[in-house]
């Protein structure tokens, strides 16, 4: 549903209050309308139906507000050149040029060309240096270069091709639970599917992190025969220590996965796994502790088990690799991949 329809539904809720309560006056009230607001929605919905009642934009695009062709052009080349200049650089630099133009005429051919982020401009340069094959200015190889590393350093824009590739890992503080204590929770996500695992301990040391592995991960794995190639944590104590005598880097040896840290005080370079805290936090951790009062580790840890079946198998996901599927149907679908690229 759009934003426009759910105004036209609100609006509609509120002539059927009125007409439910018989009182057009205290319809206003609940609703926080005036009476005048109520007759002129009625009056609309009776002259066009719900349509009329959708939000309409009161802006009427002026052409002749418009900056002339010629400079509108020179700001899209300007774009081009210098993509990770501001409007108020690119309105500066263009006057040395003997051009004058607002830095809000800039944004406004900007914003019609779909070019009002330095990402997009980014974007575009990228891909008309592809199809023309240009040879890029300095200053755009600079810009280029950051904006890919932002991409790679990004959780959306990660490396993984397939499931197993990278799995990514990272400790959760829940929050304090009366007569247990601190609560932590060791989250393991796979970067291709989404298929995310979980489990709760009183403290956050090495041997629990390895634990959430051989105890959840590995086995999934080890059933539907994808191996896991890569584990992505943060530098954390608990993931990160002496090869030889650290007990989860001594667990991954073991398992022949190989261990890739993320960028000092980079913490998005961990995104999937710090979107999948926010989800869980929103969607089950705020629900659960409004519904019940919970005297062990165990007992929410039972809730959280059946949470994860929900959220790996029936719900879906609108993220680029799932696209609508859940993340186990992601996950049986890319096995096909895994086969292809690492069997073979």
């Amino acid at each position: 549903m759009t934003t426009s329809e759910r105004i036209a539904r609100r609006r509609l809720s509120l002539l059927e209050l009125g007409e439910y309560l018989e009182n057009v006056s205290e319809a206003c009230r609940v609703m926080g309308v005036s009476r005048q607001h109520f007759y002129e929605l009625k009056k609309s919905y009776e002259e066009g139906g719900l349509e009329a009642l959708k939000e309409k934009s009161r802006r009427v695009p002026n052409p002749s507000n418009r900056v002339a062709p010629e400079v509108e052009e020179a700001i899209l080349q300007f774009a081009d050149e210098f993509p990770a200049h501001g409007q108020t650089r690119v309105s500066n630099e263009l006057r040395k040029r003997g051009i004058e133009v607002s830095p809000t005429g800039v944004r406004g051919v900007w914003m019609r060309h779909e070019l009002q982020t330095m990402k997009l401009r980014l974007r575009r340069l990228e891909a008309k240096a592809a199809a023309e094959n240009r040879i890029l200015t300095e200053a755009q190889v600079v810009a280029l270069e950051k904006y890919r590393s932002e991409q790679e350093a990004s959780g959306e824009e990660i490396e993984t091709h397939h499931p197993g590739f990278l799995v990514s890992q990272d400790t959760f503080y829940v929050g304090y639970l009366k007569g247990v204590g601190r609560i932590y929770q060791q989250t393991v996500v796979d970067t291709h599917s989404s298929v995310a695992f979980a489990k709760l301990f009183e403290m956050k040391t090495p041997v629990t992190a390895a634990d959430v592995l051989n105890d959840q991960v590995l086995p999934f794995f080890e059933e539907q025969e994808v191996p896991v190639m890569r584990m992505l944590t943060d530098r954390g104590t608990e993931f990160c220590g002496r090869p030889d005598s650290h007990p989860y880097e001594l667990f991954l040896e073991l398992n022949e996965i190989e261990h890739t840290k993320t960028k000092a005080r980079h913490p998005q370079t961990n995104g999937i796994c710090e979107r999948f805290h926010k989800t869980i936090l929103t969607e089950f951790y705020q629900v659960v502790f409004r519904k019940k009062i919970y005297g062990s580790l165990e007992e929410l840890q039972r809730d959280l088990d059946e949470w994860l079946l929900t959220y790996n198998q029936e719900r879906s996901h609108q993220g680029k690799r799932c696209q609508g599927r859940t993340p186990l149907q992601t996950f049986l679908d890319g096995k096909a991949l895994v086969r292809e690229k690492v069997l073979a």
